[in-house]
């Protein structure tokens, strides 16, 4: 993925499903949540385990999210990202961003077969950083 590309996808998503938000404020996904929603994208928090996460109610899976998804950031283990694939596409999103330190080649083959775009072992609020400032 070019940086042309990154900075496409950043400019352009404007909802961002972010699947594994802790509500720890100390965790990278709440960070990375924070300082997304506070630079304009709508995020959906998905982690079965939380009602609610900055002010946005938190779905158990991506398939209980209401309306369109951009973005499915994932800050799960490796292993865990194949089923996720298989939600992102069922929904519609547009890219499959996993976070640094994860890394699912197959689960990446999977989504660019189904016509989204993937980012892998990138973060999402670096990039953005780097990218547009």
């Amino acid at each position: 993925m070019t940086d042309n590309e990154i900075r496409n996808i950043l400019e352009t998503a404007k909802t961002v499903a972010v699947v594994g938000i802790s509500d720890n404020p100390d965790r990278p996904s709440f960070g990375v949540a924070g300082f997304l929603q506070k630079h304009g994208y709508k995020i959906v928090p998905v982690n079965p385990t939380l009602d609610q996460v900055l002010g946005e109610r938190s779905g158990a899976g991506l398939c209980d999210i209401q309306g369109p998804i951009d973005v499915v950031d994932i800050f799960r283990r490796p292993d865990a990202v194949p089923p996720i694939v298989e939600d992102a596409i069922a929904i519609g999103a547009k890219v499959v961003w996993m976070q640094e330190g994860v890394v699912n080649e197959e689960a990446a083959e999977r989504a660019r077969a189904a016509g989204l775009q993937v980012v892998m072992d990138r973060c999402m609020k670096k990039e953005y950083a780097r990218l547009i400032g």
